[in-house]
């Protein structure tokens, strides 16, 4: 089948020298410069035509590997009644994340975030019986998050390009199953698309259910941290890295002490006041979830992390306590604050080991207390690994130290269970005559964010360099510039497309050749040939974008080089 012919006298292709003024990531420095995005608002894009052909080619990609593996593609709507969400209790969970508006009559109405809600009722609907299971579904649709501060182009807006698709079972070993097909699914894209990406443990947080993994990107833009191990093949968001403490005889530890420690409100000065390490005190950090407040207990070297925290107490709400919170509760002394006789919930990393002896507050203005050993003089409601990842922290599975690396998430993937099903009573009949639960499944790949990555991480400092799979063509036709040249490269184009070769060809008049050159490299089309001063005795040159690798050839020669890859 013949190939399309790309003019770009005829084509809307405006590339700049300069980055953009607000850029900060390669792949939004590039994408701009390069004419294939262009910044409509805040986190809002407009894809362009050479920018559209690479979506697409994403999508495509993506579409005949669900396709493959039997998921019937659907599109839901993006504006949502608000009443499913309220349903779920993602209405309330997602905050100030949603676009919400009403309609003329005052009827209430969200943009979509994702649609496991929707996809349910679409189920109940139209599946009644085990007969119709399992059953999965998918859609390649535009999503819409009111992110507090959009950046880094196309790889973080309120508004991109996502493939969801869910999985519908009727138990957890068909749910594993769909799970499966799933996971090899993506592994076939990221190979297909040519990304490079690591697949890694992950906490289901608000989204709920039991398995969770990640497909991450290596990248330096990535916003995403993972750990990993080089003695074995352990891989995780760092907000999924176990920590597992054995409790110690405690029974030696002597008496707790009470000490004057003046002006320490802070680990730092306590200390110094003391002249001990910050490994061994204890910091109590105090939050609400939901409302409530509690403390969050860790040894004094190393830092809460917030996100991990979040993510494991959803849905439920956290947040770091005000000044106003310490009003009429005299048990809570700033800067002092010890687990010892608390009358709040105690949280606490496992590194707070029962047995474990500490310096921590007094609960008293001024002091602190010596030889408070957990088990003995105070407890743990609950334990949860919450501290901050660092590199050299113990592999969960073989004890090495772990690496850290910075990543974009480009997919993630959720035996969601049944918590969806239960909020809409998703019933089939089954085998044996009885209402059975439907057990789902989550599965969502970025597609937009998929560009992104792919820009970070094959550009180079001419400009982007993408894989043959998505590129916007096959080979990028150089004329240099005189109508000889010009005449030969669209001949040359035309008998590439008809060999089903796609083809962008640079037939400008009154641009200089070392400008086309420079945009050549920019655009990033993996093969670039150069119609040139051999024109006249029909040769041209033939360039690897990403190698730099020249060669010389008659014009046969590079139209059957090309063809034969095509």
């Amino acid at each position: 089948m013949a190939a399309r012919v790309q003019r770009l006298s005829r084509s809307m292709l405006k590339t700049l020298r300069d980055d953009p003024a607000d850029a900060e990531t390669l792949s939004h420095k590039l994408l701009v410069r390069a004419g294939y995005v262009r910044r409509t608002a805040a986190g809002v894009w407009t894809w362009l035509p050479l920018g559209k052909q690479v979506l697409e080619n994403v999508t495509r990609v993506v579409r005949e590997e669900m396709d493959a593996i039997g998921a019937q593609e659907v599109l839901l709507p993006a504006l949502l009644p608000k009443e499913p969400y309220e349903a779920s209790g993602r209405y309330e969970e997602y905050g100030d994340l949603l676009f919400r508006l009403r309609d003329r009559k005052g009827a209430e109405y969200l943009l979509g975030p994702t649609h496991e809600e929707i996809f349910t009722q679409v189920v109940k609907d139209q599946c009644t019986s085990y007969k119709d299971l399992p059953v999965m579904l998918y859609q390649i649709q535009t999503k819409y998050r009111d992110e507090a501060r959009p950046r880094s182009g196309i790889l973080r807006g309120r508004e991109f390009q996502m493939k969801d698709s869910y999985s519908f079972d009727i138990s957890d070993e068909a749910l594993a199953e769909s799970y499966r097909l799933h996971r090899e699914a993506y592994t076939r894209i990221f190979e297909r698309l040519g990304l490079d990406y690591r697949i890694v443990s992950a906490v289901s947080g608000a989204m709920g259910g039991s398995a969770s993994e990640e497909f991450l990107a290596p990248a330096e833009a990535g916003e995403d941290t993972f750990a990993d191990c080089p003695a074995c093949d352990f891989a995780a968001n760092t907000e999924a890295v176990t920590t597992t403490v054995a409790p110690v005889d405690g029974a030696g530890h002597p008496a707790v002490e009470e000490l004057d420690t003046p002006d320490t409100p802070t680990i730092e000065t306590l200390a110094d006041f003391l002249d001990v390490p910050a490994s061994a005190t204890l910091k109590n950090l105090l939050v609400k979830v939901d409302g409530e407040i509690t403390a969050v207990g860790v040894p004094g070297d190393r830092e809460v992390d917030l996100g991990k925290l979040a993510e494991h107490l959803a849905p439920a709400e956290v947040e770091l306590v005000t000044a106003e919170d310490f009003t009429g509760r005299p048990d809570l002394v700033r800067g002092y604050v010890g687990p010892q006789g608390l009358d709040v919930p105690y949280l606490a990393d496992p590194r707070v080991a029962e047995g474990t002896s500490w310096i921590t507050g007094a609960n008293k203005p001024g002091k602190h207390a010596r030889n408070v050993v957990c088990g003995r003089d105070f407890t743990v409601d609950r334990y949860l690994d919450v501290v901050v990842v660092e590199p050299g922290d113990p592999c969960p599975a073989c004890g090495a130290g772990l690496r850290l690396d910075r990543a974009i998430e480009i997919g993630h993937i959720f035996q969601l269970g049944r918590k969806y099903a239960d909020t809409f009573a998703l019933d089939v009949l089954g085998p044996q005559g009885k209402p059975v639960r439907v057990t789902m499944g989550s599965y969502g790949i970025g597609v937009s964010r998929a560009v992104a990555a792919l820009a970070e991480q094959t550009a180079d400092e001419q400009g982007l360099c993408w894989p043959r799979e998505i590129a916007p063509a096959d080979v990028h036709v150089v004329a240099a510039g005189k109508a000889v040249q010009i005449e030969l490269a669209l001949e040359v184009a035309d008998k590439l497309a008809a060999a089903g070769v796609r083809v962008l060809v640079d037939d400008r008049q009154g641009v200089s050749p070392g400008v086309k050159f420079t945009d050549a490299e920019l655009v990033g089309v993996p093969q670039i040939l150069i119609v040139g001063r051999g024109a006249p005795k029909g040769l041209v040159e033939l360039k690897d974008r990403r190698s730099g690798e020249r060669e010389e050839l008659t014009v046969d020669e590079a139209l059957k080089r090309l063809a034969d890859d095509a």
